[in-house]
């Protein structure tokens, strides 16, 4: 019989082993995640889980009961170690090994603990990263109301938790490496948006690298280039890195991610990958994009089980992710760049508009926020050439554009 491995925990294994079975295959098929959770989705971690108004029967994927009754064999706490592609074998840290007939790694990705070193301090008590439902569980216990809570990075989980930290009642500092957060890649306009709502919050947003992390006094030390402060938690929001040991092992094209096709299927074609490792060819966009979201870990899972079960199905979509927080929530679409300008199109006061990226008069992307119900529109909207002052006006409906 033949046999399908699917190694990680996340949601892309999870919508791997769900639409394989969907769409009829009924071979052996395994899912293997060094974490002891059943699959979840993640984007609750920083949100409502952290704020406590979901748990984690709100958020995972599938029951146990619905894995066993769809014969899908989990091996829940156990890492893979190696896999030994011409035999066609994953060698397991518990000292077993699983065979396959084909293989799709959704290994996903773990917190940077720095760019070429670990930040110093970064294994204190009272210091937490964000990738797990275990890293949240443990963070949640940590924020309470009066908490001095200091969150290093700004970029969307930084972000994230820190609105998530101060609706909870925590006082909130965020070291920002940039002026304006997420400026880089959102460019100045929303990133200043982003920046005056959480002032308006109370949050404490400050330019400055941190270069460490000290305990003192029962307390933690913040060490930056703007000076020192205090704080009873820190988390380090610094980005993620694809966890791509395993593809090299296996003797992939590995090149910031492991290198598939439109169909996920990297060098080997016994091997898939998907979610946060595949830097997949993208038909749309004409070119490789490797995507850390939601929406494309769902996708992604479903085109691996096309491409396994014989459908010809390519990643031809438009990246798409969502935020939220306080009052802001936004989707987003399409795949802007630092130096698209940016065309507002209703009210920011209102806290109700929408925003355009175009380079040139083409749109690369769009987002709405706080408005509901549009994001299909503009998702047909990116890729047409539409002159600004059209995007803008909003006498002129979405769907004439």
């Amino acid at each position: 019989m033949e046999s399908i491995v699917v190694l990680g925990g996340g949601l892309a294994a999870a919508s791997v082993v769900s639409e394989l079975r969907e769409r009829g295959y009924s071979g052996k098929l395994t899912l293997i995640s060094d974490e002891t959770d059943l699959p979840y989705e993640r984007p609750p971690l920083s949100k409502g889980f952290l704020q406590g108004k979901e748990e984690p029967a709100d958020f995972i994927v599938h029951d146990s009961t619905w894995y066993s009754e769809h014969g899908v064999t989990l091996r829940l706490g156990v890492a893979g170690i190696s896999i030994e592609a011409e035999q066609q074998r994953v060698l397991l840290a518990d000292g077993d090994s699983v065979s396959y007939d084909h293989l799709v790694l959704a290994t996903g990705s773990r917190a940077s603990l720095g760019k070429e070193a670990p930040i110093a301090g970064y294994d204190l008590p009272g210091v937490h990263v964000l990738r797990t439902l275990n890293d949240a569980k443990s963070l949640r216990e940590d924020i309470t109301e009066g908490t001095q809570v200091a969150v290093v990075g700004s970029g969307w989980i930084g972000m994230e938790v820190a609105a998530s930290a101060r609706q909870s009642g925590a006082r909130v500092t965020v070291y920002s490496p940039t002026d304006v957060p997420l400026s880089k890649v959102f460019g100045e306009r929303f990133g200043n948006y982003l920046l005056e709502l959480h002032q308006r919050h109370g949050v404490d947003v400050r330019t400055a690298r941190v270069q460490g992390i000290e305990r003192a006094d029962g307390h933690l030390q913040v060490y930056s280039d703007a000076g020192s402060s205090r704080a009873d938690v820190v988390i380090l929001a610094m980005g993620a890195v694809p966890n791509l040991e395993l593809a090299e092992t296996a003797g992939l094209d590995v090149d910031g991610g492991v290198v598939v096709d439109q169909s996920l299927r990297s060098s080997n074609r016994q091997i898939l990958a998907v979610g946060d490792i595949a830097q997949a060819f993208n038909t749309h966009l004409d070119r490789h994009l490797r995507v850390e979201h939601w929406d494309n870990a769902i996708r992604q899972g479903k085109l691996a089980a096309a491409t396994l079960t014989g459908a010809d199905e390519s990643s031809d979509w438009l990246p798409y992710f969502f935020t939220d927080q306080f009052d802001l929530g936004m989707e987003y679409v399409g795949h802007s760049s630092p130096d698209d300008t940016t065309v507002i199109r209703g009210d920011t006061e209102s806290g109700e508009f929408i925003i355009f990226w175009q380079h040139g008069q083409t749109v690369t992307a769009a987002a709405n926020v706080n408005i509901w119900d549009v994001n299909d529109t503009l998702r047909t909207l990116v890729g047409r050439n539409i002159d600004a002052e059209r995007l803008a006006d909003v006498q002129i409906d979405l769907t004439q554009l």
